[in-house]
């Protein structure tokens, strides 16, 4: 996959995180790619519309794309999405085997891949995806802090 593809896909995350947003919940999108780079599925944060924790955009799209190929594994399929995964999340990209995670903003508070529990990094991991931090993170950022501020 191409770089520039690399950057579509996480505009599509970052769509879906400015579409979470405009619903009232904190802005994170998530997009699933297929290994031809074909779009499976994409989500945002759900967990106040779905009164549901576990409603992050990772675990949605997560579950559009097992349910789309119909299978609990997405085994060479690459997740993008805007904020590193909390420690829930990054559990469930290990369960599903996804190839490769690309996320946009670090999260020193919340987050569960390089930040705080570092699950990828546990001897009882199960798998462990290739990371790629950093892509888009300037916008996945800004999108976060103006949500937040103007919450404040």
């Amino acid at each position: 996959m191409t770089a520039p593809e690399k950057i579509g896909h996480m505009d599509l995350a970052l769509a879906e995180a400015r579409a979470a947003a405009a619903r009232g919940e904190v802005p994170i999108g998530a997009v699933v790619v297929s290994p031809a780079g074909q779009v499976v599925a994409q989500a945002g944060n759900r967990t106040r519309e779905l009164s549901d924790p576990t409603a992050h955009a990772e675990i949605l799209a997560i579950r559009a794309a097992c349910a789309a190929l119909q299978s609990e594994r997405l085994i060479d399929h690459d997740l993008y999405v805007t904020l590193e995964p909390c420690p829930m999340c990054a559990t469930a990209i290990s369960f599903a085997r996804i190839r490769r995670l690309y996320w946009g903003a670090a999260d020193p508070k919340g987050g569960g891949v390089e930040n705080g529990p570092r699950v990828f990094a546990q001897q009882t991991c199960h798998h462990a995806p290739e990371i790629y931090g950093g892509l888009g993170e300037e916008e996945a950022a800004a999108i976060l802090r103006t949500f937040f501020n103007q919450r404040r």
